[in-house]
């Protein structure tokens, strides 16, 4: 039986019928710890407990060991951009390329201009965070219904992707509105926001494609080329903070730009192994006061536990959010080389959670940190500000490949490049706390 394999297979069926890790346990007898192992790969559970598990999830034992089962994945994926992006043509080169690569690609269609073509427009209502609180709970029902549907297919990959996410109607909206649409629908921007497993944006062509931007194809598009560019940076600016945002500037040609959007989507899927590219840099600590004012900045807390694990792997945990609104993951890391290391990480709910930190490892101190996410001229920053330091911070600057040069924005005082010392690693600072710099 292969461990991982086997817990992601009983992780995705008990998940399906909705049960809890502890729900399970009852279920069968044996604890919510048990479970827990199981699923993580940490042990194996008996012969006698296999029938009971395949009684409980409702499938056969062969069904339970089914290690075709095991690599099933559906992954949540938004598109999005802004006015004449190419976000149309870009679903075409979606389903073609994902289809050949063994994927059931399912599309979730834009759910505004199904509003606005059926008849119920923003323009129409006496208020217009009316129609955003209609557009976004729509929005939500849709995807329930497409990912519920999408849980009953067959296949062993499937790309659920939506045309544009719940989290797009922010840049339409002015912020009072805002919190009375998430008030009304009793959620939050992070729910909203990270409930997605990658977003991937498209600039518009007004910024970098001049020549090319045009409203003939889209009768219901009026914006001028400066209000798309306007409206480009809200859009980016309310997915900032996403752990997984990509944007996909006009640097290249059409093509290249729709090929670029491929490999960043392979690349996320692990097509063939998820890979990240990433540059760490030590920073003087910036100014907060002003980092916050920056539009396209989004603030995140952060607590990172370290689990016990094997020597040739890093595993944690994750709390991430704002204003007590938090979403869980579990990570898994295996290093590759330099700046580059593969990278398996699930959602976990809050009862999971809370379980996975009773095996943190005692060796570890549990970071906390505050992110800043930054989104600027087609980049994506993290500054990391640890409690610990008063006058140092880490950025990290992730890229397409290791060939793709860093551009560092002005207000960042690079101290120096501090990528693949072993020092300045989330783990190494957990265990020994961070190094003194030169010179101090």
């Amino acid at each position: 039986m292969n461990d991982y394999h086997f817990g992601n297979r009983l992780l995705c069926l008990r998940e399906k019928l909705g049960l809890s890790q502890g729900q399970l346990g009852k279920l069968i007898g044996v604890s919510n710890k048990s479970i827990s192992k199981w699923e993580t790969g940490a042990a194996k559970p008996g012969v006698d407990t296999l029938s009971k598990l395949a009684l409980a999830l409702q499938v056969s034992v062969d069904e339970l060991m089914q290690p075709a089962a095991a690599g099933r994945q559906i992954s949540r994926i938004v598109i999005t951009g802004g006015p004449c992006a190419g976000k149309t043509t870009a679903l075409s080169w979606i389903q073609n390329a994902f289809s050949e690569k063994g994927y059931q690609v399912v599309f979730v269609p834009e759910t505004a201009t199904e509003l606005i073509s059926g008849g119920a427009a923003p323009w129409l209502c006496t208020e217009g965070k009316h129609f955003q609180t209609g557009l976004i709970r729509l929005q939500l029902a849709k995807e329930e219904a497409f990912a519920y549907i999408a849980g009953k297919m067959s296949a062993g990959k499937i790309l659920l992707v939506m045309d544009r996410g719940a989290l797009d109607n922010k840049a339409y909206m002015s912020p009072l509105d805002f919190q009375y649409v998430m008030q009304t629908l009793g959620t939050n921007e992070v729910a909203l926001r990270d409930h997605y497993d990658a977003v991937f944006h498209l600039v518009t062509a007004a910024r970098g494609a001049e020549e090319f931007y045009t409203l003939a194809n889209n009768q219901a598009r009026t914006e001028t080329p400066e209000q798309a560019t306007a409206l480009d940076d809200k859009l980016i600016a309310a997915w900032t903070g996403h752990p997984h945002l990509r944007i996909i500037d006009n640097s290249t040609d059409f093509n290249k730009k729709m090929l670029r959007l491929i490999a960043e989507i392979s690349s996320f899927l692990g097509e063939p192994e998820p890979m990240e590219v990433e540059r760490k840099f030590l920073i003087q600590k910036p100014n907060l006061r002003k980092l916050e004012q920056l539009p396209a900045c989004t603030r995140v807390n952060i607590v990172q536990t370290y689990l016990k694990s094997t020597a040739d792997e890093e595993v944690r945990v994750r709390q991430r959010g704002s204003d007590r609104h938090f979403i869980y993951f579990k990570t898994i890391k295996r290093a590759v080389s330099r700046g580059k290391r593969v990278e398996v990480e699930t959602r976990l709910n809050q009862e999971e959670y809370l379980q996975h930190l009773m095996q943190a490892d005692p060796q570890y101190r549990q970071i906390q940190k505050t992110r800043y996410c930054l989104s600027r001229n087609g980049t994506y920053y993290e500054i990391d500000i640890y409690p610990q330091l008063d006058d140092r911070a880490i950025l990290e600057v992730e890229l397409r490949d290791e060939h793709q040069p860093v551009s560092i924005p002005k207000m960042f005082k690079v101290i120096r490049e501090v990528t693949g010392e072993e020092a300045y690693l989330n783990r190494s600072i957990a265990k020994h706390g961070f190094p003194e710099v030169e010179g101090k």
